[in-house]
């Protein structure tokens, strides 16, 4: 059976790191698919960028995946519609370590694995508060990220104040990013 992962975000816009995350993803997990989700209205943020801009420079950040619009804010929502049989859902350390404030956690895991990405220096014991207090643990998995200073926030102001990108964002993104002028103040 094929192993699909999932990897959701609101990609505003994709760097380095999501790019990272993805690709560590699919070699530790030999994975033959990768579905990226862009969040439409990630329940945990607000977006700069609509969801069309979003998913265009999520396409060219990850070209050889499948980039779709997520509609939920919420994970469960979109893992409860069941167009995915038991998932990984790749997500970073950061993420993980606010999980039991996700909507609905315990379901998030009936309905998919974590595949939680860990770059080095994270403290462990934020993750291992997390684990403990899980009823089915053994469906977090671990997997090894190497550091990456890239941060959406980062990219957002180098671009409104027309500075260039080179080695936070995949070149065809920081190509999308100038010649849309997204980001830019008016």
């Amino acid at each position: 059976m094929e192993e699909i992962a999932l990897y959701g975000g609101a990609f505003d816009p994709p760097h380095n790191g999501h790019v990272a995350v993805a690709q560590a993803a699919k070699e530790v997990f030999g994975l033959s698919r990768l579905v990226v989700l862009v969040s439409e209205a990630p329940g945990h943020k607000g977006t700069h960028l609509p969801v069309e801009a979003r998913i265009e420079l999520a396409r060219a950040a990850f070209p050889d995946d499948d980039v779709r619009l997520d509609p939920h804010a919420r994970t469960i929502d979109l893992l409860r519609e069941g167009e995915f049989d038991d998932p990984l859902f790749v997500i970073g350390a950061d993420q993980f370590s606010d999980f039991l404030g996700w909507k609905e956690p315990e379901a998030v895991l009936d309905l998919a694995r974590l595949a939680v990405a860990m770059r080095p220096g994270f403290p462990q014991e934020r993750l291992s508060d997390v684990l403990r207090q899980l009823e089915h643990p053994e469906r977090v998995i671990f997997f090894p990220l190497e550091p990456n200073p890239a941060a959406s926030r980062d990219v957002r102001a180098l671009a409104a104040a027309g500075e260039p990108l080179d080695g936070l964002v995949p070149p065809a993104v920081a190509r999308l990013i100038e010649a849309r002028g997204f980001y830019r103040e008016d």
